[in-house]
């Protein structure tokens, strides 16, 4: 959905928590079809790598192709190594119980450092007109989209922060469990 849409809502605190328990079903749910009927423990990863291709398909000509967003604002999570991880834990165990304790567990804590690479040129500081931003917010700013809510950019406020100093650790986990 919208969370995993635009790169300045990608946040260290709610995108790391929602968008690993919303996208784990599809995965789960093809990997039983697949090892059930056909023993094959590849079913993660193959969902992933469908919904993957439909996403950058609908981000290019949606957004893109209609709009002219560019497709550094709109690109799709990165969910392959949560797949894998879910496939080699079935392979391993063979027991749906483990896979979906240990499986899902690994599931939601490799989503935050496996989109690292990726977001981590949009968490760069920059001074913009006189105000600290990130390089996402100055792109979420410069590309207005009709209907934003605002209040999304406030979602780095709040007492998540008594944890520590970053909060992706704690969101991961809270994702795990």
């Amino acid at each position: 959905g919208d969370w995993d849409f635009w790169v300045d809502w990608k946040d260290r605190r709610l995108w790391v928590t929602v968008v690993p328990i919303v996208l784990i079903t599809f995965p789960a749910a093809v990997q039983v079809l697949l090892w059930e009927r056909l023993r094959l423990p590849w079913g993660a990863t193959v969902c992933v790598l469908a919904l993957l291709f439909g996403e950058w398909i609908n981000r290019y000509f949606n957004f893109w192709g209609w709009t002219y967003f560019p497709i550094t604002l709109c690109f799709p999570s990165q969910i392959v190594p949560g797949a894998i991880l879910l496939d080699v834990v079935l392979l391993l165990s063979g027991s749906y119980l483990l896979t979906a304790i240990v499986g899902g567990m690994a599931w939601g804590l490799i989503f935050y450092p496996g989109n690292w690479p990726v977001i981590a040129p949009y968490h760069v500081p920059v001074e913009y007109n006189g105000t600290l931003m990130s390089v996402a917010d100055i792109l979420g700013y410069n590309y207005v989209r009709t209907g934003t809510p605002e209040y999304i950019r406030m979602v780095e406020k709040g007492t998540l922060r008594t944890f520590g100093k970053d909060v992706a650790p704690v969101s991961a986990f809270f994702s795990a469990f």
